[in-house]
């Protein structure tokens, strides 16, 4: 008799988690104290590359084209666990800004607002735009590095259509009236299984949006900024697929274990060189 086996739950859910149970969130303000970034670097550096056998990156040269006077919005979707660390990750050695990063659920981290972090509640569309007042007022700094997931909710990887909702729309209308303009940076990311061990975690840099007018209809821009980040994930993946590489840099990789320092050696044992 074939033994019942447990039944993968439901993963994926379209209602927002702080929707979902009903709690409200406490009001922390974001904030970059030295002490907590240093211990943050510590703990999610390390999570981050003992888990991944290499952090791959595309088109870094793409950051250097932003408009150094303005804040910087960077988004990408979100499909897994370790988005919200990487988003930290990349901020922390690739773009070296100030931190930002809207979490739900934060009462259950709330040391997360030392470095940057501040919470949102989806329970309705009131207390959800109460959190995006507070974005819109930190954008006037220029060093500040705001990571956004514009879709608003974990949607499975290779999800499609891409749908951003308007909050992104309603902070680029916000940060132009108040500052002049903005950056945003589209990233697109995968973690996949290559010909290592552990998988690896990809992400190529798009071509950076400076917007300086907001002469624009939010759910116009919305729906042309859904479709173009969704054509630069799909670029991103047929490439992958492809098995073609060219353009990445690794801004980690493991150093190979003993095991596999003589596994390769057994590998190259009769072979010719050619």
């Amino acid at each position: 008799m074939i033994k019942e086996r447990p039944k993968v739950k439901k993963l994926y859910s379209n209602v927002p988690p702080t929707a979902l149970r009903g709690r409200e969130e406490k009001q922390r303000k974001a904030k970059n104290v030295p002490f907590w970034h240093f211990i943050a670097d510590i703990v999610f550096f390390k999570m981050f590359e003992n888990r991944f056998y290499s952090v791959m990156i595309k088109n870094e040269e793409n950051i250097k084209k932003r408009n150094p006077n303005y804040a910087t919005i960077c988004y990408t979707s979100h499909t897994n666990w370790w988005d919200g660390i990487f988003t930290y990750y990349i901020t922390r050695k690739v773009l070296r800004g100030k931190f930002r990063l809207m979490i739900e659920e934060m009462n259950r981290f709330p040391l997360f607002q030392y470095i940057g972090c501040f919470p949102v509640n989806k329970k309705s569309a009131q207390t959800a735009m109460k959190s995006l007042q507070y974005a819109s007022s930190f954008l006037n700094d220029k060093e500040i590095v705001y990571c956004m997931f514009p879709q608003g909710i974990i949607k499975p990887p290779f999800s499609r259509p891409i749908e951003f909702q308007t909050g992104l729309a309603y902070l680029i209308k916000s940060a132009v009236k108040t500052n002049g303009g903005i950056n945003l940076l589209p990233i697109s990311t995968m973690g996949v299984f290559l010909r290592e061990d552990r998988p690896e975690f990809l992400a190529e840099f798009g071509e950076p949006i400076i917007i300086e007018s907001d002469d624009f209809d939010r759910k116009t821009l919305t729906d042309n900024l859904s479709k173009e980040f969704e054509n630069l994930l799909d670029a991103h993946f047929a490439q992958v697929q492809t098995g073609d590489f060219s353009g990445y840099h690794y801004l980690f990789k493991r150093k190979d274990s003993w095991w596999k320092v003589i596994e390769k050696k057994l590998k190259n044992i009769g072979m010719k060189n050619k």
